[in-house]
């Protein structure tokens, strides 16, 4: 072959590699979209891979600029099944509720695997076990979110009932009540409660609601309007999002640092114990993908709020989540 075949064959070659290499990458839109995202908590350590995420440029790479809501997790939730916001973050037992409401959301990327809540006693009360529960009066902040649904749930799966015991409504204040005595157990997140506890120096057991039932938990929520009409904005969202997970569960002190921009006081936190809430977080983000939501979850979830009688009946559950949008 002469030389100069060569050469124009060699160039033509080195283009196809670039283009096969620059293939699965996606230029970002050149206007940013903004998004208002419920969040449905205060600022807190627990939201690292968000904030990772934006410091990173990986939501802005992705053509959105993004604003954090602090707002109530309903408020989230009923904002997107009108339409008026495309996302909010959400505990897994509100997709059922809502859509039993007739409201058309849909979750469409796990941020943790397991269902985050406990019961926490003293050691000295001896309860070590589902069933040492009963007859005890035990705190929770109400009979609603997370904490009540989860704390029903382990009841249902080791055979009680929320008569066998006497539950009081406390409000937030969980470490307060137990540790004055007020009550014999509480229900909290595995990643607060009982870190404080055990770090104010009270010697505590705990029982974790996922070491005896799989619930689908908090995740990614949108609406059916936004999968049908911008399935690409649903893509980039999560892509940006599972790119912060991923991070900040690689790199826990990376992800602190990087949270201090945006938990106000964090600096002046007792650091072990905040860099021990974000460990623990990490524990229940390992989905497998990322993002991954199990059927099974969703199923005991569906079957556990009809028991409780807040479903009036199970709902389709397959169409109230979906992995179809992850990368």
């Amino acid at each position: 072959m002469p030389r100069f075949f060569r050469f124009v064959f060699a160039l033509a070659l080195l283009s196809l590699m670039l283009s096969a290499c620059g293939g699965g990458a996606e230029p970002a839109p050149e206007e940013l979209t903004r998004i208002r995202l419920p969040m449905g908590y205060i600022p807190n350590i627990q939201y690292a891979p968000f904030y990772v995420a934006v410091e990173k440029g990986y939501f802005e790479n992705e053509g959105i600029e993004l604003e954090f809501d602090y707002s109530f997790e309903t408020d989230g939730v009923a904002l997107v099944g009108a339409g008026e916001l495309p996302f909010s973050i959400v505990s897994g037992e509100q997709v059922p509720l809502a859509r039993a409401q007739g409201l058309p959301v849909v979750y469409v990327a796990a941020w943790y695997k397991d269902y985050p809540v406990s019961v926490v006693a003293k050691k000295a009360q001896k309860i070590n076990a589902p069933e040492d529960l009963v007859g005890k009066k035990v705190g929770l902040p109400g009979l609603f979110g997370a904490n009540y649904i989860g704390f029903v749930a382990l009841l249902f799966d080791s055979g009680l009932a929320e008569s066998d015991v006497q539950l009081d409504a406390i409000g937030f204040n969980q470490v307060e009540a137990l540790a004055t005595d007020q009550v014999e157990a509480i229900v909290g997140y595995t990643a607060n409660e009982p870190i404080q506890l055990a770090a104010q120096g009270y010697d505590v057991v705990e029982i974790r609601v996922a070491d005896h039932v799989s619930l689908a938990s908090n995740g990614l929520l949108t609406n059916e309007k936004t999968i049908e009409e911008n399935p690409e904005l649903l893509r980039r969202m999560i892509r940006a999002f599972l790119r912060g997970l991923e991070d900040a569960a690689a790199d826990p002190d990376e992800a602190y640092e990087i949270s201090k921009k945006y938990v106000e006081n964090l600096a002046e936190a007792d650091e072990a114990v905040q860099k021990e809430v974000l460990a623990t977080s990490i524990e229940f983000w390992q989905t497998e993908p990322l993002g991954y939501s199990n059927p099974e979850a969703w199923e005991n979830m569906n079957t556990i709020l009809a028991g409780m009688g807040l479903l009036a009946e199970e709902i389709d559950i397959a169409a109230a989540y979906s992995n179809e949008f992850l990368p």
